[in-house]
């Protein structure tokens, strides 16, 4: 499992030092992302090192867990009471059914909210900082906090482990 956290620089020239820096201490180059204002992304900043912007993916897999959970209660406890008739393979048809929904569901609702690095370091980013994110194991970023931070990048109080990455 990976875990990511997050530096802040004063500009891109200072990002991309610290993404050397990272880079050099052994993390890969497809686990570094940059998070800045919109206007010095789209002038700035490649594609392939931004983050996503909204919670879509962590919401839509919340809605599908807590969806087919649901519903495959929902589906056992049918299938228990025998004046409904609800055979037991009609719980695994309401857990996909509930997972469906909720996927969708949360995938709505999670295209509008920002994801947690953009919510939780909002005013750091509208001040125009840029904010270089790393993703890797744990040995892995403790060879590379302190490289990074000798290039005047500041470590923010951000630790979370990452799923998805």
């Amino acid at each position: 499992m990976k875990t990511r956290c997050v530096f802040s620089t004063p500009d891109l020239d200072a990002a991309r030092a610290a993404m050397h820096a990272a880079l050099d201490a052994g993390i890969d180059d497809s686990d570094i992302c940059l998070v800045a204002r919109d206007d010095i992304e789209l002038k700035n900043i490649p594609d392939h090192r931004m983050t996503g912007r909204t919670d879509f993916v962590p919401s839509a897999l919340r809605g599908v867990a807590c969806g087919g959970g649901s519903g495959l209660l929902l589906g056992l406890l049918a299938a228990a009471v025998p004046p409904l008739g609800v055979p037991l393979a009609g719980a695994g048809f309401a857990a996909v059914a509930g997972a469906a929904v909720g996927g969708w569901t949360g995938a709505l609702i999670g295209s509008e909210v920002p994801d947690v690095i953009h919510r939780k370091f909002s005013a750091e980013i509208a001040s125009g900082h840029i904010l270089v994110v790393l993703d890797a194991s744990k040995d892995k970023l403790e060879q590379a906090e302190p490289a990074v931070a000798r290039t005047g990048a500041t470590l923010l109080p951000f630790h979370a482990h990452t799923v998805l990455t």
